[in-house]
C-alpha cells in the first residue's frame, strides 16, 4: 500500500500554545507519575511570579523536546532551566526540588554559558573560549540530554529573535550558525538543524534570504501541483510490487538553497532540488526497488547520484538521493530511505537515547559522540586547534576517499593527499613523498573528491617539510594534520628553529616590504623575548602571513597623516570601490605610483579636474602632499565588489635555467592571476634574470599567497611586491 502526505511540505504554522492545552496533551501521552512531575515544574514557574509570556517561552521549549522523543527529566529542564531562581541556585537545591537527574543536566547547561564567538574577522570562533568549548563537549560527552535542552532553547531564541535589536540579532544569528546549527547537523538532528539555519540566515543575509524565499513562494503553488503528479506516477508504478511507500513532498529551506547556488555557482533555476519529494518503505532492499523504479521512469542526471546508505556521512545519515529530469523536461530530485533511518535522520543523537537509557548498548550512539572524545583527548599543547577542529568535525561539507584496500575515509571538503596521509597514520604523513589517486600521480597539494582512490608513496625517513605548514601554499587544510606536522617541527634542534625563524621572519618582511617593529610582534604573539619569538616562527607555531598581515595593519597605519576634518561627515560610494567621507560624488582613480589594494590603508587626495585619486597611506607621493595640501587629503576606506581586480608590480629574480618562465607562468594560471605586463633581463654573464610583473589582484590576502608559491619556485632567489 502506498501512502501519500497531502500537506505542504513548506508550510509551517506555529499552533498557539496555552499551558492548559500542552498539558492535557502531556497527559495523554505519559504515565501519571511523570505528568505528575512535569504539572509540578509549571506550578513551580507559576509560584515564583513568572509572567505568562516566560511560562508560555518555557512551555514551547519543552514542546520541542516532545518532538525530539525526550524523557521527563528532559522536559522538566527545559521548562525551568532558565528561570533566574534556578540558574543561580546551587546543585543539592535544584536536586532537593527536581532529583538528581535534572540538577546534573542544569549544571552542564551552566557550563555551555562560558561560549561565545566574535562577529569580526573570517576566524569567527574564539580562541579565547576554548575552555568554554572543551566544557561544553565534556558536558555532552556525559548526557547528550543536556543539547537536546540547549538547542531547543536556542531555536525558541531565534524564533523570537525579531524582537531584538540589530546588534543582538546579529551577534546571536552568528553564534548559531557558527556553534548549534553545524553540532545539530553533526549530531543528526535535521528536525532541529534546518530551522536553526534558516533563522539565522535570515538574519545575517536579510537580502539574500527574502530574495530566495521570494522565489520560492512565487512558484510554491506551480511546484505543488507538479510534485502532486510525481507523487500520482509514483504510487501507481509502486502499487504493483506491494512496497508499502509514504511519498511526500520534501520541503525545501531556504539555507540550504543558497548554500547550493554558491557552491555550485549557479543561480536558482538551476538547483535541481528545489522540486524534490521523499520516500519512505519498510526494508533496506525496497529502497534500491525504488530507485530501479524511478530510474525507469525519468532520466538520470549524470553526477547527481549519492548513496549514502552503502556510505553514510559522518553523522551516520542514511538515504539515497537521485537527480532526474521529470516531467516536462523539468529537473527533480527524490530521495528513498526506510521509516527507521528517517527517524534517525530526523532526531540523531536523540533517537538513541533511549537505547542508553535503558542500560542496552547501542553502537551508532557511541559512533555519533565519538568524535567529541577525540577532540577532548587533544594534548594541553593542542589547546589553540580546538576550534579549528571543532569547526572541521561539525563541517557538513566533506569528501568520501578509498584507501587501496577499499576502506572509506571522510574528510573535510577540500583536504589534501597529505591531509589523508596524516589521517591514516602519523609515520605515513611524516614519511609521505608523493601520492596517487586512481592511479596517476598527483601533488601532495591536490585536493581530494569524493569516490577517489589514494595511495600514499612513503620515503624510509620521515622528513617532513615546513612549506607545509603555511597555509598560502595549501599542502594542508586539516587543523588535525597541521597539529601533527608542528609536533614534529618542536622536537627538532632549537638551534635550527632559531636560524630558521630569522630567515622566515626576514623573508617574509622583504617580500611584502614591511619593517621590523619587535617590541609590536613581542607583544601581539606574547612572548618573552625575540629568540622564543624566532624559535616559534622557525617550528611553525607563528606564520609568516600572521606575522605580515599584523605589522601590514599596524605600519601603515602608524604612518598615515591625519585626515581632515568636516563638520557634516557624510559616506558616498564612488566608482563601486571607494567609500568617501564627506564629499559626494567624485571620480575615483587608483595612483599609479603606489597601485593600492584591499588591505592596504588608503587616502584620497583631490586633484584639480580628475577627481579623488587612491594612495597607500605610505606613499611617497602622499608623505610629501601631507605638509603643504594637507587640505587636500580625504578619509577613504574600501567598498569592494569580490569580482573586482586590482594593478600591482612585483619583482622575481631568480638563477636563470631552462623552464623558468613556464613555472612563473603555472603558478600564475593555477592561482587564476591575469598578468598585465612583463619585463624581463637576464645577464648572460651572471646567469641572474629580473621580472618585472605587473598583476592583476583581489586584495592583499591573494598577492602574499602568490608570491610565496612564487617563493617556492626553484632558483628563485626573491620575489617582492614593488613599491614607489
Amino acid at each position: 500500500m502506498v501512502t501519500v502526505r497531502t500537506s505542504s511540505p513548506e508550510t509551517h504554522i506555529d499552533q498557539p500554545l496555552t499551558k492548559e492545552r500542552w498539558l492535557e496533551t502531556i497527559k495523554a501521552a505519559r504515565p501519571e507519575d511523570e505528568y505528575s512531575r512535569i504539572a509540578q515544574a509549571i506550578e513551580f514557574l507559576v509560584a515564583h511570579n513568572s509572567s505568562d509570556d516566560f511560562i508560555l517561552l518555557s512551555i514551547a521549549v519543552a514542546d520541542t523536546l516532545v518532538g525530539l522523543e525526550a524523557d521527563t527529566d528532559t522536559l522538566i529542564t527545559g521548562l525551568i532551566h532558565f528561570h533566574p531562581e534556578v540558574e543561580s541556585a546551587e546543585y543539592e537545591v535544584v536536586e532537593q526540588l527536581f532529583g538528581t537527574t535534572v540538577a546534573l543536566l542544569i549544571q552542564g547547561l551552566k557550563e555551555m554559558s562560558f561560549l561565545g564567538v566574535q562577529t569580526e574577522g573570517q576566524d569567527s570562533l574564539l580562541k579565547d573560549h576554548a575552555e568554554g568549548l572543551r566544557k561544553m563537549l565534556l558536558a555532552i560527552v556525559k548526557d547528550v540530554r543536556v543539547i537536546l535542552v540547549k538547542l531547543a532553547s536556542r531555536l525558541q531564541c531565534m524564533r523570537l529573535l525579531k524582537d531584538k535589536t540589530v546588534e543582538q540579532q546579529q551577534i546571536i544569528a552568528h553564534e548559531t550558525q557558527e556553534i548549534f546549527a553545524p553540532l545539530a547537523n553533526r549530531l543528526g538532528i535535521w528536525q532541529l538543524k534546518w530551522e536553526l539555519e534558516d533563522l539565522s540566515f535570515r538574519y545575517l543575509h536579510p537580502i539574500t534570504y527574502k530574495r530566495i524565499a521570494k522565489l520560492l513562494d512565487e512558484k510554491r503553488l506551480e511546484r505543488e501541483d507538479y510534485i502532486n503528479d510525481v507523487i500520482d506516477v509514483l504510487k501507481s508504478a509502486l502499487e504493483p510490487m506491494n512496497i508499502q511507500a509514504e511519498i511526500t513532498g520534501r520541503p525545501k529551506h531556504i539555507y540550504s538553497i543558497w548554500r547550493k547556488m554558491v557552491r555550485k555557482g549557479v543561480d536558482f533555476d538551476q538547483i535541481f532540488d528545489v522540486r524534490a519529494v521523499r520516500v519512505l518503505v519498510d526494508r533496506l532492499e525496497q529502497c534500491y526497488a525504488v530507485l530501479g523504479v524511478a530510474h525507469a521512469k525519468w532520466q538520470h542526471i549524470s553526477g547527481e547520484f549519492d548513496d549514502y546508505i552503502a556510505t553514510p556521512k559522518e553523522n551516520m545519515y542514511q538515504s539515497l538521493h537521485t537527480a532526474l529530469v521529470g516531467p516536462g523536461g523539468k529537473a527533480l530530485e527524490v530521495q528513498i530511505r526506510t521509516f527507521d533511518m528517517h527517524q534517525h535522520a530526523e532526531l540523531g543523537v536523540a533517537s538513541h537515547w533511549r537505547y542508553k537509557e535503558g542500560g542496552q548498548y547501542d553502537d551508532q550512539y557511541e559512533r555519533r559522540l565519538s568524535w567529541m572524545r577525540q577532540l577532548l583527548e587533544a594534548k594541553d599543547d593542542d589547546v589553540d586547534d580546538l576550534m579549528e577542529r571543532f569547526k572541521e568535525e561539525v563541517s557538513e561539507d566533506r569528501v568520501y576517499v578509498f584507501t587501496p584496500m577499499g576502506r572509506v575515509l571522510d574528510l573535510v571538503q577540500g583536504a589534501t593527499v597529505l591531509d589523508f596521509a596524516y589521517l591514516i597514520h602519523t609515520d605515513i604523513g611524516h614519511r609521505c613523498k608523493g601520492a596517487k589517486v586512481n592511479g596517476a600521480i598527483v601533488p601532495l597539494t591536490y585536493e581530494l573528491k569524493s569516490g577517489e582512490t589514494v595511495e600514499i608513496l612513503t620515503a624510509k625517513i620521515p622528513n617532513p617539510s615546513k612549506n607545509w605548514l603555511s597555509p598560502h601554499l595549501d599542502y594542508i587544510r586539516t587543523p588535525k594534520a597541521r597539529a601533527k606536522v608542528r609536533h614534529w617541527f618542536k622536537q627538532l634542534d632549537r638551534d635550527e628553529h632559531l636560524q630558521s625563524g630569522k630567515a622566515i621572519l626576514d623573508k617574509a618582511l622583504q617580500r611584502m616590504g614591511l619593517e621590523k617593529d619587535l617590541a609590536k610582534l613581542l607583544s601581539r604573539f606574547k612572548r618573552e623575548d625575540e629568540e622564543t619569538l624566532l624559535v616559534d616562527i622557525g617550528r611553525g607555531g607563528i606564520t609568516s602571513m600572521q606575522i605580515t598581515a599584523f605589522i601590514h595593519a599596524e605600519q601603515s597605519g602608524a604612518t598615515a597623516p591625519e585626515p581632515p576634518v568636516f563638520k557634516q561627515p557624510s559616506r558616498s560610494k564612488a566608482g563601486g570601490e571607494i567609500e568617501i567621507l564627506g564629499v559626494e560624488n567624485l571620480l575615483t582613480q587608483m595612483a599609479g605610483c603606489c597601485k593600492p589594494l584591499p588591505g592596504d590603508p588608503i587616502i584620497g587626495y583631490i586633484t584639480r579636474g580628475r577627481g579623488v585619486t587612491i594612495h597607500r597611506q605610505d606613499c611617497l607621493s602622499v608623505t610629501a602632499l601631507a605638509g603643504v595640501e594637507q587640505d587636500r587629503l580625504i578619509e577613504v576606506s574600501w567598498n569592494i565588489d569580490p569580482a573586482t581586480a586590482f594593478p600591482v608590480d612585483i619583482f622575481i629574480r631568480a638563477e636563470d635555467r631552462r623552464g623558468l618562465l613556464s613555472d612563473i607562468s603555472s603558478i600564475l594560471t593555477y592561482e587564476r592571476i591575469n598578468v598585465l605586463s612583463t619585463q624581463s633581463f637576464t645577464n648572460p654573464k651572471s646567469h641572474i634574470a629580473d621580472f618585472s610583473l605587473t598583476l592583476e589582484v583581489k586584495d592583499i590576502e591573494q598577492l602574499s599567497k602568490v608570491l610565496e608559491k612564487l617563493g617556492q619556485i626553484a632558483s628563485v632567489i626573491d620575489v617582492f611586491r614593488k613599491s614607489k
